[in-house]
């Protein structure tokens, strides 16, 4: 038996545990991908998670230290090309075989840390903090699909980008309450959460969808082995948009917004087919 195959591939495991635990959503698109991609996607939804989960978690640590440390053992992960943290062994992994650029990383390690001091954004620090926390991983996992193709991977980075900037303001959508009242965030440039009204709303929800419109024309170009689950992210995210579009202000602001799991069930198995058969 080789071990180290061994060692590589319990981390791999590690990542994909902490991804069903933590989202079935996110690990419904991934069944949906070609098995190939499966462990490399698993690697990078691990490594942003527990990333997340330091600045948003752990209230009675110094997160700053604790960010900090994960940082540096990142880097150190990745230059050495192996870590006894299994997290960050499986992403260095990825890192490496797929060429992801040093500067995705530390865009999104600048996102993370950018939640840890400040609590409202104007529109450039907005902008960063969407590219850094959602665009950038949408281009790591671009990185996988092309396989070191980077004319493939130039073509579609826009698009990519677009799709997980809609995820992200979505997000912030569906959890602006537990964002003000847990965290005292408000991501969006310009809105008071206490007079959030109708108008506010629109206007959020107009830039949502150009996105989503944008998005859209990179998923249909995707290679064939990815396209299906990254469609499936996608309509997932759409119909969270559409149900988040059809409720008030007032709601959004006193409820949190989901898509029931036998609804995600659903739209896993639409697609599986429509992809399979077509």
């Amino acid at each position: 038996m080789d071990h180290q195959l061994l060692f590589d591939k319990t981390t791999y495991k590690c990542s994909k545990l902490i991804t069903q635990e933590y989202s079935t959503s996110f690990t419904m698109g991934i069944q949906a991908l070609n098995k190939k991609y499966h462990m490399p996607v698993y690697a990078i939804y691990g490594f942003v998670r527990y990333a997340d989960e330091i600045v948003d978690t752990f209230h009675q640590h110094d997160k700053k230290l604790l960010l900090d440390r994960f940082r540096q053992d990142t880097y150190r992960a990745i230059r050495d090309k192996i870590s006894l943290n299994p997290v960050l062994h499986a992403f260095q992994l990825v890192v490496n075989e797929y060429h992801i650029e040093q500067e995705l990383i530390d865009a999104f390690l600048k996102s993370m840390e950018m939640d840890l001091y400040k609590s409202d954004y104007n529109t450039d620090m907005y902008e960063e903090y969407i590219y850094g926390s959602a665009e950038v991983v949408g281009l790591m996992c671009l990185r996988v699909f092309c396989k070191g193709d980077d004319d493939e991977y130039q073509r579609l980075k826009k698009p990519a980008c677009a799709l997980g900037s809609a995820f992200q303001k979505v997000n912030f959508l569906r959890d602006m309450k537990s964002d003000f009242d847990e965290r005292g965030r408000v991501y969006f440039p310009g809105v008071d959460f206490t007079k959030f009204d109708c108008n506010a709303k629109a206007a959020i929800e107009a830039d949502i969808q150009k996105d989503f419109d944008e998005a859209y024309k990179g998923i249909t170009q995707l290679p064939k082995e990815a396209r299906s689950g990254v469609y499936l992210a996608y309509i997932y995210y759409v119909k969270l948009f559409q149900k988040i579009k059809a409720c008030s202000a007032a709601k959004i602001l006193t409820e949190r917004i989901r898509v029931p799991d036998f609804r995600k069930l659903l739209l896993f198995f639409s697609t599986f087919v429509k992809y399979r058969f077509n």
